[in-house]
């Protein structure tokens, strides 16, 4: 029976580590995802600027 208990934690642990990475894996693809969106805008606002010899927006 001890057995069987030891076995159901260390199962929960591995869910509990599974969910724990998964969470952060999908945030981080989401944060990815704004990270290049704010890049492609830095990109474009920093190329409007050196076009048109603008200092300031």
């Amino acid at each position: 029976m001890r057995d069987v208990n030891t076995l159901l934690i260390i199962v929960a642990v591995i869910a509990v580590i599974l969910l724990i990475v998964g969470g952060v894996g999908s945030a981080l693809h989401f944060l990815l995802w704004i990270g290049g969106i704010l890049l492609v805008l830095a990109i474009i606002l920093f190329l409007v600027r050196a076009l048109t010899g603008r200092r300031t927006l």
